[in-house]
Parts: structure tokens; C-alpha cells; sequence
């Protein structure tokens, strides 16, 4: 952990076995951080002490993807053994295995309400869980390829997956049917993100381009060209005024939702970028890169 005012390590999360593949504050809280390992565990921190609360021990093979839920009250984690798992922050224990996927999660998000987790994976679907019940809700078919990125809007009605098949699909979550197709990249989908209003939301593939919608109609609203490799993360910043996107060219870049301009090129690691987020301002960016580097930059106005 570091702070990103002054770039000082704050602490070192050391006890996982093998590579650290995905990371989750409890935001907005801050007050927790987990990691999931290719060591089959995920492992609950203290971000002010450094301190380890507990190791969550019941994958059979990698953990991919995690989050908390926006309450902080469970840790949602995505394996590798085509498993989900609920776990309760408070007590480090399982609440519930989501087994119903044919191949690997690799993408969840919790609803705001927390009531709801969805899962995308490699078997084609994503599916909807009941965090309650631990029960399947919806299973969403539809795509011909694995599913790479799954997410909720605000509201919680509506759902977003991208995939390796070249299309997103917007899905409404009461029913559980595709509301519509995002056709047009040429390559496959690798993120999909909503704004923090969900009234647009954006795609970004291998085919060095990214995409933002208009949830209302599915209108494509700007096609985001100026990357010269795969975009493999698009990120709305809180405001949702502009876009962040991550590409193995070596350069993330801002653009503006409403013109679909780039206003800031964000030059200076030297291999791909895989990673990007905003703070929780917008008024800074992060960067992670296959470099071994992470960088911080001031986000233009």
C-alpha cells in the first residue's frame, strides 16, 4: 500500500504463496483491503496497520476476480474452479458457494444494494445471484464467446457483458432478458463500464478502440480512436465527464464523454498498461503496468 500523495510505502501485505492477481478496497469506507492470490486464498488486510484479519481458504484453484459489496459487509470471490464465493467480512467465513458455471469466472460486481452479485465467465454466460440465498436468479445466455467483464448500473435494473465474441449486451436484471446488442467493434470486448449514473456506459476491445453508449436509446454515442494497441480497461471517473482507457501501447488516455475527444495522453511507461482507475475525486489517476511500475497523474479539468 502506498500513499499517493507522497509516493511512500505505507505497508507490505506479505503471506500469499504465489502471484497477487486481484486487489479490493471497501470503498467508500477505506478502512479494509483483500487480495486474491493464485494461491487459491483471498486474505482480509487493515489498510492502517497492515494487519491481517483472515486468510479465506475453500477455492480449489486461482482467484481471478473479487470485491466487497458497497454495505462491506461481504467479499465476493471468482476462481478459476468455475466457483463464486460469499464471504462475511465480520466473522471470515463462507456464506454461500455459487456453483452453476461450466468454466471460469473471471469478471463480478456487486449491485449497489448488495442484494445481488453478478458473475461473468469463459462458458459463454454471465449469471445473477440472489446474495441472500446463494441461488441463481437469471442466467444470462446470449453470447458465442467467453465473457470477459460483467457489471451493474446505479439503479441496479440493468446489467452490462462484454465479450471475447466482439459484442456487449445490456440486459435487464428483473427480467433477466437482453434489452439489446452492441455491435461495431472488430475485435473482442475486453472491459465494460457504466458511469456512476448509468446513463451511459462504455466498451473497450483488442481492436485498439473504445466505445460509449447512451443507456436510454443504446445509441453509440463516440467511437474513442487514438490507442495503436488492445485497450484491455475503460474507467468513468465520478463525475462522469470523461473516460480513462489502459493500452498494451504503453499510454493510458483521457477523453471527454461528451465530445469524444482525448484530452490528456498519459505517456511514460515503457511496456503495457493493464490497469487504470480514478480516486474517489476524479481529480487523479493511477496506472499499473506490465513494467513493474505503478504511476499516479493529475487528471486534466
Amino acid at each position: 500500500m502506498w500513499n499517493t500523495f507522497t509516493g511512500e510505502e505505507v505497508a507490505t501485505l506479505e503471506g500469499h504463496k504465489n502471484v497477487v492477481y486481484a486487489i479490493a478496497f471497501n470503498n467508500p469506507f477505506g478502512d479494509k483491503v483483500t487480495t486474491g492470490s493464485f494461491d487459491k486464498t483471498c486474505k482480509l488486510w487493515n489498510t492502517e496497520t497492515g494487519e491481517l484479519y483472515y486468510t479465506l481458504k475453500g477455492h480449489r484453484t486461482e482467484i481471478v476476480c473479487l470485491a466487497f459489496d458497497p454495505q462491506s459487509t461481504s467479499i465476493a470471490t471468482g476462481s478459476m474452479d468455475n466457483t463464486a464465493k460469499l464471504w462475511d467480512v465480520e466473522r471470515g467465513v463462507e456464506k454461500a458457494s455459487l456453483e452453476a458455471h461450466t468454466a471460469e469466472i473471471v469478471s463480478l460486481h456487486f449491485s449497489t444494494s448488495g442484494d445481488l452479485v453478478v458473475t461473468g465467465s469463459f462458458d459463454h454466460t454471465s449469471r445473477l445471484w440472489d446474495t441472500r440465498t446463494g441461488e441463481c436468479v437469471h442466467k444470462l445466455e446470449g453470447h458465442t464467446g467467453e465473457v470477459s467483464s460483467a457489471q451493474f448500473n446505479f439503479a441496479g435494473d440493468m446489467c452490462i457483458s462484454g465479450s471475447i465474441d466482439k459484442t456487449c449486451r445490456l440486459w435487464d436484471v428483473r427480467m433477466g432478458r437482453c434489452l439489446s446488442i452492441k455491435e461495431g467493434h472488430t475485435d473482442e470486448v475486453l472491459d465494460v463500464t457504466f458511469d456512476s449514473t448509468g446513463k451511459t456506459f462504455a466498451s473497450a476491445s483488442a481492436d485498439s478502440t473504445a466505445r460509449i453508449y447512451s443507456s436510454r436509446t443504446g445509441e453509440c454515442m463516440h467511437v474513442l480512436q487514438g490507442h495503436e494497441g488492445e485497450i484491455s480497461r475503460v474507467c468513468f471517473n465520478p463525475q462522469a465527464t470523461s473516460v480513462i482507457t489502459a493500452s498494451s501501447d504503453k499510454t493510458s488516455r483521457l477523453w471527454d464523454i461528451h465530445t469524444g475527444a482525448c484530452s490528456q495522453v498519459l505517456e511514460g511507461h515503457s511496456d503495457e498498461i493493464f490497469s487504470c482507475a480514478f480516486n474517489y475525486e476524479g481529480d487523479f489517476v493511477i496506472t499499473g503496468s506490465k513494467d513493474n511500475t505503478c504511476r499516479i497523474w493529475r487528471a486534466t479539468d
